[in-house]
């Protein structure tokens, strides 16, 4: 949705689009639906004014931080945000102090996950790296599927009701106007 909108702003300003209209859309996207949407989202960009980084809550209000947690492991991951950073930060700095708030989550969250994916944004545009750490592998798995042969889950009641009950046809009668 968002990413379609913005497509249009592009076309009709003949500009590139700001982070600041993508974060418009999404919250009075949000807003509009009161919440009912369950979107708490993680912003980030990079424009001609610079870097950004936005939390936006399911309601669609929104802030502006150096560091940003959303989600059930969002207390565990700014705890450790707020012991580790620091301004002026390098990449690598960077990437070890996500990873660990990330890790922070995991381990102590039940619902958040098992693996560390970081996205790094810079002017020269985003870079995704998945499963960048993996620190709470499976310790289980299934060597085959899962197979149910037909006939395996039991019914219990049938009922078959014909539609030439329920329906009356009345043939030779005039037909309906349709707008063109």
């Amino acid at each position: 949705m968002v990413c379609s909108e913005l497509k249009l702003h592009r076309y009709a300003t003949k500009r590139e689009s700001q982070v600041a209209n993508a974060l418009t859309l999404l919250k009075s996207h949000l807003f509009q639906y009161q919440g009912y949407v369950s979107a708490a989202l993680v912003l980030g960009g990079f424009d001609l004014h610079g870097p950004h980084l936005f939390t936006v809550y399911p309601h669609g209000s929104t802030d502006s931080l150096p560091f940003a947690t959303m989600g059930s492991g969002s207390l565990n991951a700014m705890a450790v945000f707020e012991s580790g950073y620091k301004d002026d930060m390098t990449k690598e700095e960077a990437m070890d102090l996500v990873a660990n708030a990330i890790k922070a989550g995991i381990f102590n969250d039940l619902g958040s996950g098992s693996n560390v994916d970081l996205c790094i944004i810079t002017k020269d545009g985003a870079e995704y790296l998945r499963n960048y750490e993996k620190p709470n592998p499976r310790t289980y798995a299934r060597r085959q599927a899962y197979t149910f042969p037909p006939g395996t889950t039991p019914v219990l009641r049938s009922k078959v009701t014909p539609l030439h009950d329920l329906v009356t046809v009345a043939e030779g009668a005039e037909s309906m106007e349709v707008d063109a």
